[in-house]
């Protein structure tokens, strides 16, 4: 399996220290964000859920304020 660069220059003539530096920065960039991702997604609030406003027509009943305001 041959391995592809991860960089590489298309512009220019770097030397080795820039090399270095942009990489070194690339990875602090890829580390921070892998850090801040979130493990699993946030649920959004049912009161925010914009689905609740093309629910069924309500029907006068029994239960029928249950379901007035309360998610499915």
């Amino acid at each position: 399996m041959s391995e592809r660069p991860s960089l590489r220059v298309v512009r220019g003539n770097p030397d080795d220290a820039e090399l270095a530096a942009l990489t070194v920065v690339l990875a602090a960039v890829a580390a921070e964000s892998a850090r801040r991702a979130p493990e699993r997604p946030r649920r959004r609030s049912w009161w925010a859920d914009r689905a609740a406003m093309v629910r069924r027509p309500l029907h006068p009943g029994e239960g029928a304020w249950r379901a007035s305001s309360l998610p499915r």
